[in-house]
């Protein structure tokens, strides 16, 4: 069959796209050699809500200065042109491992955007820009297991990598027939509570915030993530690095960086994810991480050198999730048909030390780690 057959079929039935090679991503690595990241305004938050497929999401990371480590997150999903559907996820994990994480997602009913695409409203459920850009108010009553009513408000900028922090996919550049966008609030203040049916648990403290766009099916994008979340007293660091499927030549793409009360340290795509011991899923043929090594490097803005990990054991894990068993029905939808795909999530959250070297002055300071690792097919 022909590529552009293959495609096409590709496209309306989740296969297994032909071999393009790494000449068909135009990765936001490629921007970064010039511009490492560009800080960003309000207008960089407008929601895309894209009519053709995509997964778009806003998601909340919270860590709680009780020791609890949440999520919220919105999901706007568009299939094939055809259907759009919208969630809401509640996650919270409990300091004391005993009790049972809690975990809700609950499909979205009469949901819309405000004028600017700021603000996503439905049934019982919001997330809404203030006016200065600087907070998000998120509220949510569609699942009595966990209400949720946070503030999440911006501790230093946000940014992108690059110029627009978008990768492309496609033969041709000048007309992509896919992309995949992230931008990060690295370093936020959380107020507010989850109420659930043991409680109501206060999420103050700290928290990150990244709107992501998949401007394609899913496991086109990508065959495996990494996702970082750190955060301490003085720093926090993050990254989201994917691998593409060999469609697009087995390409890693990084977007990360740290910041600091007020400003951004430094952020780009030289970052890395390393698994350096494997202990594997005896349930599955996953290569579950045992410990894991995470650097980051660049320049601040006056031009001194910074180089950053965070390493160790990642312990016991947190949970892993069976995305296919888990997933509302719409992701089903999406890699429907998709030969090899059966993806897991591991996340973990161990307290780990984060080194920092910038110029010469070199810092240490212990956090709480947040990360997951994704494996697709």
């Amino acid at each position: 069959m022909m590529n552009w057959a293959k495609k096409a079929l590709a496209d309306v039935a989740g296969t297994q796209e032909p071999i393009y090679g790494p000449s068909a991503i135009q990765s936001v690595s490629d921007q970064a050699k010039t511009t490492s990241y560009t800080e960003i305004s309000k207008d960089d938050l407008k929601w895309a809500a894209m009519d053709s497929t995509c997964v778009e999401t806003q998601t909340f990371y919270l860590m709680a200065d009780s020791g609890h480590i949440g999520m919220a997150q919105v999901i706007y999903s568009n299939v094939a042109g055809i259907r759009t559907t919208c969630q809401f996820n509640t996650k919270v994990f409990y300091p004391d491992k005993a009790t049972p994480t809690l975990w809700s997602s609950d499909p979205l009913d009469k949901y819309s955007f405000d004028e600017d695409m700021y603000c996503f409203r439905a049934q019982g459920c919001s997330a809404d820009l203030s006016q200065d850009g600087e907070s998000y108010t998120i509220k949510s009553s569609t699942n009595r297991k966990s209400i949720v009513d946070l503030k999440v408000t911006k501790d230093a900028p946000g940014f992108v990598v690059g110029k627009d922090g978008t990768s492309y996919f496609g033969t041709d550049p000048q007309k992509p027939w896919g992309r995949m966008r992230h931008a990060f609030w690295p370093r936020c203040r959380v107020e507010g509570s989850i109420l659930t049916q043991g409680g109501e648990l206060d999420f103050k403290g700290r928290g990150f915030f990244v709107h992501a766009l998949q401007g394609m099916k899913p496991h086109h994008a990508a065959a495996r993530w990494n996702f970082v979340n750190f955060q301490s007293p003085t720093y926090s660091a993050v990254m989201m690095e994917y691998t593409t499927p060999p469609s697009y030549g087995s390409t890693v793409v990084s977007v990360g960086g740290i910041a600091t009360q007020g400003k951004i340290v430094c952020a780009g795509s030289s970052n890395n994810a390393k698994h350096d011991e494997i202990k594997g899923d005896p349930e599955n043929s996953w290569p579950e991480p045992g410990s894991v090594a995470f650097t980051w490097s660049g320049k601040t803005q006056d031009g001194q050198a910074v180089e950053a990990d965070v390493h160790g054991s990642l312990g016991e894990r947190l949970d892993r999730v069976d995305v296919m068993a888990e997933v509302p029905k719409f992701v089903k939808q999406i890699v429907a048909g998709a030969a090899g795909t059966k993806p897991y999530i591991y996340q973990y959250g161990p307290k780990l030390t984060f080194r920092i070297k910038i110029g010469d002055e070199v810092k240490e300071e212990e956090g709480i780690l947040f990360t997951e690792a994704t494996f697709i097919s």
